[in-house]
């Protein structure tokens, strides 16, 4: 698919599998730099402007980065994704019992998943919001404690995978599904044809 279309090869600053096998999936060549940035949402920050600051931050970090260490200058992506119910900013949990607390919030609504990008390409940034909305079926205590044994949920936005075995939760999406993985491959493409 790259043909010539998009840049030759470009920094991830992400150690997210997910984020990698969406890059694969485009045939985009990438090399991971994970960026190392404090993820605390300030004060009176919405969750929208929350998720874009934190994907530049960490685009910018890892330019940054590039350039002290002197490595081949390449476009930089960053990219954070967070899951918001009533405008609180479900993150990754924190222990099991966090995530059940989470999951058992999540069960029976239907909450946004946000999914910013920033790429910079030499002095350029270019960012983006995917912003969709996933309906929960309701969940048993049961059913929420026998996921948590899946091993799904610890490391993962909202204490869910899409992709794996929590789609099975899920009883409707509106929006971006790569994106509710954690990168929207339709903003992302869109900025690299730019580029």
């Amino acid at each position: 698919m790259n043909g010539g279309e998009f840049p030759k090869k470009i920094y991830l600053a992400s150690a997210s599998p997910r984020r990698r096998e969406l890059l694969q999936q485009l045939h985009i060549e990438f090399e991971v730099l994970p960026s190392n940035i404090l993820e605390v949402r300030q004060a009176a920050e919405s969750p929208v402007d929350y998720v874009q600051r934190v994907a530049r931050d960490k685009a910018r970090f890892v330019t940054k980065l590039v350039s002290e260490r002197g490595l081949t200058i390449y476009p930089v992506l960053g990219a954070d994704t967070e899951v918001v119910l009533a405008g609180e900013i479900f993150g990754k949990p924190r222990n099991r019992e966090h995530a059940l607390e989470i999951l058992g919030r999540l069960s029976g609504q239907t909450h946004e998943v946000l999914s910013a990008l920033c790429v910079i390409d030499r002095e350029q940034e270019y960012s983006a919001v995917s912003v969709s909305r996933v309906t929960f079926a309701s969940l048993s205590a049961l059913e929420i404690k026998n996921y948590w044994q899946t091993g799904e949920p610890l490391d993962k936005a909202g204490g869910y995978a899409i992709q794996g075995k929590a789609a099975a939760f899920i009883a409707r999406i509106e929006g971006s599904y790569s994106g509710i993985m954690g990168l929207p491959l339709y903003e992302l493409t869109d900025i690299l044809k730019k580029i």
